[in-house]
């Protein structure tokens, strides 16, 4: 399909922009990072802007856009898991030098780490599973994508996405189950 300048930035408008908001929702909970998913958004709607000509008017755009930001996502995870971790060492040095730096600091970073994860429990074992079962979870039970879109978005045949969605909820229902008895509450069918 080939569109004119003026049907391009009426597509893109119409079509694409709707799903800012769920677009950054699915990024952040790929990259659990607010700056890496408006990164990832923007990247997505580029090249969803740059490719427009490949997108067919009237079919699922939303599906289209989550396909390319789920590729961009998978990309740029390949590409920053072959480089070195980087350490800013002046902002380390800056911090440490600071008069509100704390002379009783833990070394264990872990601590730290783990008291503020302490909160939505559901979102941490959402979090905490595999970014492919991670992925299923949120494009089925949270966007509510169906079966089929699923299939194309991922670039997987349909019963992939079946028995990957059954078991990324047993994997969720298993780290929830731990948290609910660790609660008090126990579980009736036993």
């Amino acid at each position: 399909m080939s569109y004119n300048k003026n049907d391009r930035q009426k597509v893109f408008n119409q079509e694409f922009m709707p799903h800012v908001d769920a677009m950054y929702n699915f990024a952040f909970r790929l990259t659990l990072d607010e700056d890496d998913a408006k990164d990832l958004v923007q990247e997505t709607f580029m090249k969803a802007f740059r490719f427009i000509n490949s997108f067919e008017t009237g079919t699922n755009a939303k599906a289209w856009l989550f396909r390319i930001l789920k590729n961009s996502f998978i990309n740029n995870y390949r590409k920053k898991s072959k480089q070195p971790s980087k350490v800013d060492y002046q902002e380390v040095e800056t911090f440490y030098n600071s008069d509100s730096v704390n002379e009783n600091i833990t070394t264990d970073l872990r601590v730290e780490t783990v008291q503020h994860l302490i909160g939505d429990e559901i979102t941490n074992a959402l979090n905490s599973l595999d970014v492919d079962f991670r992925t299923v979870i949120i494009l089925c039970d949270l966007e509510g994508f169906t079966y089929e879109e699923m299939a194309k978005i991922l670039d997987i045949p349909i019963g992939t996405v079946r028995s990957r969605l059954h078991r990324a909820r047993n994997l969720l229902k298993d780290k929830l189950k731990q948290y609910a008895s660790s609660l008090g509450y126990k579980d009736k069918r036993k």
